[in-house]
């Protein structure tokens, strides 16, 4: 029987890793370097995201997903 305790993600797993880095105040190029893809790769999983939970910017993007628990602040 399925487990219905398991927490199914609105984000993929690059998109959290972003969004995490982010959170953590790294740049967009930053964030291509540490993860070895090009800026326009990360402004694309960004704007995916943003797109997905209907806000209009990465800052309400954040709110948005450590409201949802997406994402956390260690």
């Amino acid at each position: 029987m399925y487990d219905n305790k398991q927490h199914r993600s609105i984000l993929t797993s690059r998109e959290r890793q972003i969004f995490q880095l982010l959170v953590e105040d790294n740049s967009t190029k930053e964030i291509s370097t540490l993860l070895t893809i090009s800026e326009k790769t990360v402004r694309n999983h960004i704007s995916n995201t943003i797109q997905k939970l209907g806000v209009s910017g990465r800052s309400q993007a954040i709110v948005e997903l450590l409201r949802l628990g997406e994402l956390s602040l260690n």
